[in-house]
């Protein structure tokens, strides 16, 4: 792919706007270092050094998306408690709109604690009680979309299996949004059996893909063009879920592009270390679903996606990258 085209997309894609829809969260990471093990039990004791918080979630998605866009929009569920307030202040200083985020007193928001030593994940702490919308919620959610949709040109579902996407409510407002012609992509779940009927492009890892058929885990081939299990799942979801695309995310073999109206394409992973597997499928929705609204084709958007992705794994915690990242990425590979 030439980098004048990488380019040119770039440029396009940073005056669009896209709305995430999901389940938002906060991620903390605590930063510190061991030195002993505790005499109380066999593990570490880690002695704390600094603490930082980032979107999470789909609200990750959200600032991937921020880096290359002009305007974020983010609809989500939290709580109204002291993690809902910081999440909040997160998403303002990083320019992300959050006027359709929900809020429920009874909700917990969503907070996944890392601890990290010596650059390594020693334990992650969950704190989460997930719900589904009520009523009245989603009532609100649709207004504030049918709002939205004027000023945006496209969204991107982001779900993590915490309750706010339901069949019912995709439905609606899939069929609102494409009414309207707008980008329509998806990061399934594999605890949340959606049907993603009617979407632009449908982003499964392989085994939330071999999950979506009810098919067994079956151990990868070495090359994914000739991994007959897999084009096999890849043929059974564009049959089910009917998308313009299905790119199925491979961690180290790259990305397996699915078209109805063309051959499966494989890329291979940019990566050259990888420290870090978490948010990686998020930057790759979100620079895929960009890449589309600015007028690439499928193949280019995977290999741009794709690029990302490498970026991103190659760095310690929830991350993100910037245009002038993913350029030298492409010059890399190039040169």
């Amino acid at each position: 792919m030439k980098l004048e085209r990488v380019e040119e997309i770039l440029q396009r894609s940073s005056e669009k706007r896209i709305l995430v829809i999901g389940d938002l969260m906060l991620d903390e990471f605590i930063w510190g270092r061991v030195s002993r093990i505790s005499p109380e039990a066999p593990v570490p004791v880690v002695e704390v050094v600094r603490e930082s918080y980032y979107p999470g979630g789909a609200a990750n998605v959200a600032r991937n998306v921020r880096e290359f866009s002009s305007s974020a929009f983010v609809m989500g569920l939290i709580g109204e408690d002291a993690h809902a307030q910081q999440l909040k202040t997160i998403l303002a200083a990083s320019r992300i709109n959050f006027d359709a985020v929900q809020s429920d007193p009874s909700f917990q928001t969503i907070v996944k604690t890392r601890i990290i030593a010596r650059q390594q994940q020693v334990v992650r702490l969950d704190r989460e009680r997930p719900q589904l919308l009520t009523a009245e919620l989603r009532r609100r959610s649709i207004e504030t979309l049918t709002d939205l949709l004027p000023v945006i040109d496209g969204i991107i579902f982001e779900d993590y299996g915490k309750g706010f996407l339901e069949q019912d409510f995709l439905d609606e407002i899939v069929t609102l949004a494409r009414s309207q012609g707008k980008v329509v992509t998806a990061d399934p779940n594999l605890r949340n059996p959606l049907m993603w009927r009617g979407m632009t492009a449908v982003k499964p890892n392989r085994i939330e893909a071999f999950a979506a058929v009810n098919q067994p885990w079956q151990e990868s081939h070495l090359h994914p063009l000739h991994d007959k299990a897999l084009l096999k799942v890849g043929a059974e979801l564009l049959e089910k879920w009917a998308p313009n695309q299905l790119l199925i995310t491979l961690g180290d073999q790259g990305m397996l592009l699915f078209d109805p109206k063309a051959a499966p394409y494989h890329v291979p992973s940019r990566a050259r270390e990888v420290y870090d597997l978490s948010g990686a499928g998020d930057t790759a929705i979100s620079l895929f679903t960009l890449s589309l609204m600015a007028g690439a084709t499928p193949v280019e958007a995977t290999e741009i996606s794709n690029h990302a992705s490498s970026v991103v794994v190659a760095k310690l915690g929830t991350a993100t990258l910037t245009p002038a990242e993913l350029i030298k990425s492409f010059h890399l590979n190039h040169g």
